[in-house]
């Protein structure tokens, strides 16, 4: 499945694998090489405690790859009818105005108002215009919200 990313957000992906990649693998090699010269590893904490390290560095690595060797970038979009990717909209709710970001859903961040694709809300949006009303149900009753602008 390809991963929806911006440009920014693909930079990002990269410099994190290239730190996972260069520094932190270093880093925990040599805790690794620390902890074996304890003795004992099958009573050596910081032994385990590193190679569990190792292991979740790695996953994150190969993930990474992944995600980068598989990408589709999305450019930024203005001046459209309808909310897509990389678009950024008004809404308001309960009278309270909030801007959103269309983003894929490796660069969500919801507090910052960038929501996914891939998300309830994400979904709840896509494709609607300006002025329409989006009811969204959540476990604590529904939520309204009323698009004010595309930009």
């Amino acid at each position: 499945m390809p991963t929806y990313i911006s440009a920014p957000g693909l930079e990002g992906l990269k410099e994190e694998l290239i730190r996972r990649t260069k520094e932190t693998r270093k880093q925990i090699a040599e805790k690794i090489s620390a902890a074996t010269e304890l003795g004992d590893l099958s009573e050596n904490f910081e032994y385990h405690e590193a190679k569990e390290q190792q292991g979740l560095n790695e996953s994150r690595v190969a993930q990474l790859e992944a995600m980068i060797s598989d990408c589709i970038i999305v450019k930024d979009s203005v001046g459209g009818d309808t909310i897509d990717f990389g678009t950024t909209f008004d809404v308001e709710i309960n009278k309270i105005k909030k801007t959103f970001s269309m983003v894929g859903s490796s660069e969500a961040d919801p507090i910052a108002g960038k929501i996914s694709n891939e998300s309830p809300i994400g979904l709840a949006f896509m494709g609607h215009k300006v002025n329409d009303v989006i009811e969204l149900t959540i476990p604590s009753g529904t939520i309204i919200y009323k698009i004010l602008s595309i930009k």
